[in-house]
């Protein structure tokens, strides 16, 4: 089953629900910043995401500096931003929660 980029006006209503991630790449994609209190503390954030990247088989662009923590994500199939990177981004929201 295809996987459908999300329309324009789809993806503004997403972004307003997702208030810590921001458009990126035109559109075609949302990202966030992380910042945590030293590098054990982000590599367990992103050993949490990894776990949830695999159940999903969706896995986000990220980098790693010390204590902070970048996401981009993305869905290369549809070529832009799907439901899939928006229900990402809201599992990973909830793992600061």
């Amino acid at each position: 089953m295809a996987v459908e980029q999300l329309s324009e006006e789809e993806r503004d209503s997403w972004l307003r629900a997702l208030p810590k991630w921001l458009s990126c790449r035109d559109g075609a994609a949302i990202e966030r910043k992380f910042e945590f209190s030293d590098f054990s503390e982000a590599f367990s954030f992103m050993t949490r995401v990894a776990m949830i990247a695999e159940t999903r088989d969706h896995h986000p662009e990220w980098f790693n500096v010390y204590n902070r923590v970048e996401i981009t994500l993305t869905t290369h199939d549809a070529g832009g931003l799907s439901l899939r990177d928006v229900k990402m981004a809201r599992k990973i929201d909830a793992l600061l929660a």
